[in-house]
């Protein structure tokens, strides 16, 4: 068995420590919110995980450092940009484990100050939502090289359905936003078709059951389409994520100079949403847009 950092205690962060500490590895955990360990990680620290004060403490001795963030900012300040950071105290040798969502430059370039401590790294972000992380059924993309994958497999295992090797350190992030981009024109996609019933005083429901059934379905469909139905709007996975997400993507692309005129529509579309304060409801929310 392995000793494991893990580096994130939200939604997601805290089900796959429980299955790692499950698989019987040696978890050294730590929070930015210390108070999380008197709370929602209270059960991880009776399960056997020791609570750290710092990303150094935690990676002492550690075979893997998993990272679970929010930005690339956050995931350089955790493993190499603070004095109290994992490069700090990693042995050489031991690999990083990315499950954030970052654009793949700044991957690279984090990954490149890791390696000057001989710190291996694999970007391998994962789609599923907090759903997904509770079941262990995450889908996973992975970047890194053939023998660091290897090994990192053996370890997300425990809470990964599938699991793709794409291709070096970057390219796990590279899918991952492609994934971004494709389910969330595909939710704005829903939103205007329900909106578009809506207005012509159409039955959703009905709508819905005779769309889902021919060439609109999909699993986006499936979803979000009774959640708009319903006008449920309890987060699913959290607007705000997606927003983060599509606003990295955005960047990417102006960068690139690659033209995606869908995108730019719907990160408009998402910034309204976050403007009128519904960016911890559910991204099913683009629906309450069209309607302001």
């Amino acid at each position: 068995m392995s000793t494991i950092a893990f580096i994130g205690l939200g939604n997601m962060g805290r089900p796959m420590v429980g299955y790692l500490l499950k698989a019987g590895h040696q978890l050294r955990i730590y929070a930015r919110r210390p108070e999380v360990f008197q709370g929602e990680a209270k059960h991880l620290i009776d399960a056997g995980a020791i609570a750290c004060a710092s990303p150094a403490e935690a990676a002492q001795g550690a075979d893997y450092i998993i990272t679970n963030v929010m930005g690339p900012q956050d995931v350089a300040q955790v493993l190499h940009l603070t004095p109290d950071s994992v490069i700090q105290s990693a042995k050489p040798g031991a690999i990083c484990i990315d499950h954030s969502t970052i654009d793949p430059q700044s991957t690279k370039d984090i990954a490149a100050v890791m390696a000057t401590k001989g710190i291996g790294y694999v970007d391998a972000p994962v789609s599923g939502g907090v759903k997904a992380a509770t079941e262990g059924s995450l889908v996973m993309m992975l970047g890194g090289t053939d023998t660091d994958v290897a090994k990192v497999k053996e370890i997300v295992k425990n809470y990964t359905k599938t699991m793709t090797h794409i291709g070096g350190v970057g390219h796990g992030q590279v899918a991952k936003l492609c994934n971004q981009i494709a389910q969330v024109i595909n939710i704005q996609g829903v939103a205007e078709s329900l909106r578009f019933a809506a207005v012509n005083g159409a039955d959703l429901q009905k709508v819905f059951e005779a769309i889902s059934g021919g060439m609109a379905g999909s699993r986006m469909l499936d979803l979000m389409g009774p959640k708009m139905v319903a006008r449920d709007f309890k987060a699913g996975i959290e607007a705000r994520l997606h927003a983060k997400d599509f606003f990295l993507v955005k960047d990417v692309a102006k960068d690139a100079g690659i033209d995606m005129p869908a995108l730019q529509t719907v990160a408009s579309q998402l910034g309204k949403l976050m403007d009128a304060g519904w960016g911890h409801d559910d991204t099913s929310s683009l629906l309450r847009v069209l309607e302001a």
